[in-house]
């Protein structure tokens, strides 16, 4: 992992209560980054209903405990120059702070805090949900924005995926402070934990540390939820909104594997192929020698569920029709046409080098590491990664193609003279 992982070996062990350990010793800067992932949380594991709960928790778990107040906890961590926060996304909920390595230990303290005996405060909880609404309406006014919820909607139905992370506006209205405690008592707990750690310290100090702050936390006598989520079928369809919009927002993407899916690799290196950069195809074929783009890309996210291969672009409102045409065709040149060895190799080099370039720093091991160990990977997984992208093949790349570029979810965003033609 860059110049500091490559030669410190990743320790991992499994504390009495279930909780798991990883420790990255790495001596070179007077820092410590520490990443708690909570792996049976985030959007991923809420009802349709109260979607938006996990990133309102997120919001409020720093806002007061059983002993302190938001300021107090404000108080206690700026006093010391160091960072901490909280998050929610589709798969995993995590807390995550920083700071030199004398004062760990208090910040560890002060975390454990935070996990154990949040208290949600009214008045905090109803300020953050008036400015989760106002977040959401602000997003509703992005002609992107609406291109993708449109296309999240039709590509998740019943599914958590369906929804933004911080939900809806409906949605978070009817959301209250017992919906969060409920929702804490439900999946804050020790087996539930991933405690990732990267900087100046040794994995005895941190067990003990961890011992101290988290050893008298009980496995409680409940079973860990498991949510039941329907399964996904790629069904094509296109949507299409119209809006007097300056551009027209155009995307194509389809459903795609999970993380745990063997062409994961493959999916990723496609990913990279198409739309990550300024050497990247679409860029080169679809803004530089055509001039249709003002943006152009495509992405894929690491998801527990089938994730979306998206392809996207933003262009003026008479090359609608044309630009939509040519994302489509450069899906289904990869069905047809089997790349170039150095083709491939190229973007095997963007990739992995991409990857090296974000294992730099303690906070950037620290995420990666507990991430794996999060989402049931495992660390060896990062070496696994680079393994599987390295042996990729044209012929197999074509193939993971073929597989799913098959059935598009077409988004469509702009005015309704451009939009009625190809509707």
């Amino acid at each position: 992992m860059g110049a500091t992982a490559q030669h410190q070996p990743v320790h991992q062990l499994v504390l009495d209560n279930g909780i798991t350990l990883i420790v990255v010793e790495n001596p070179a800067a007077d820092l410590i980054a520490s990443r708690i992932f909570l792996k049976n949380a985030g959007a991923r594991w809420e009802a349709r209903e109260q979607a938006g709960l996990s990133h309102l928790l997120a919001a409020t778990i720093t806002k007061g405990t059983e002993r302190m107040t938001a300021a107090e906890i404000a108080e206690a961590v700026e006093s010391v120059g160091a960072s901490l926060g909280a998050d929610a996304t589709s798969d995993y909920f995590i807390l995550s702070f920083k700071t030199v390595s004398a004062d760990f230990a208090h910040l560890l303290s002060l975390a454990t805090d935070l996990l154990r005996s949040p208290t949600f405060p009214a008045a905090e909880v109803e300020l953050e949900k008036r400015l989760i609404r106002q977040s959401i309406r602000a997003q509703q006014e992005q002609p992107f924005n609406v291109a993708f919820n449109q296309l999240r909607e039709a590509m998740y139905p019943n599914h958590p995926y369906g929804v933004s992370v911080m939900g809806t506006e409906a949605t978070v209205s009817q959301l209250s402070r017992e919906d969060l405690a409920s929702y804490h008592r439900a999946y804050f707990r020790p087996d539930n934990l991933v405690i990732s750690i990267s900087g100046r310290i040794f994995l005895a100090d941190a067990i003990s540390l961890l011992e101290e702050a988290l050893g008298d936390w009980q496995i409680p006598n409940f079973s860990n939820l498991s949510p039941q989520l329907p399964q996904l079928q790629p069904v094509a369809s296109q949507k299409a909104l119209a809006q007097d919009t300056q551009q027209s927002i155009i995307i194509l993407a389809y459903l795609a594997a999970p993380v745990k899916h063997q062409d994961y690799p493959v999916l990723k290196l496609l990913s990279t192929y198409l739309g990550n950069g300024l050497s990247s195809r679409l860029f080169v074929e679809l803004r530089e020698k055509r001039g249709l783009a003002y943006d152009v890309s495509a992405f894929y996210p690491t998801r527990l569920d089938p994730s979306q291969f998206v392809t996207y672009m933003g262009t003026a409102p008479d090359n609608t029709a044309i630009a939509l045409a040519g994302l489509q065709a450069e899906a289904e040149r990869l069905c047809q046409v089997t790349l170039t060895a150095e083709e491939l190799q190229a973007a095997k080099n963007k990739l992995l080098g991409q990857y090296a370039l974000g294992k730099q720093t303690n906070a950037e091991i620290a995420q990666l590491f507990g991430w794996y160990e999060a989402l049931g990977l495992g660390i060896e997984f990062d070496r696994q990664f680079q393994e599987a992208v390295a042996q990729i093949t044209p012929t197999q790349a074509q193939t993971v193609a073929q597989a799913y570029f098959q059935s598009p979810y077409i988004s469509l965003v702009g005015p309704a003279s451009q939009l009625a033609a190809l509707t």
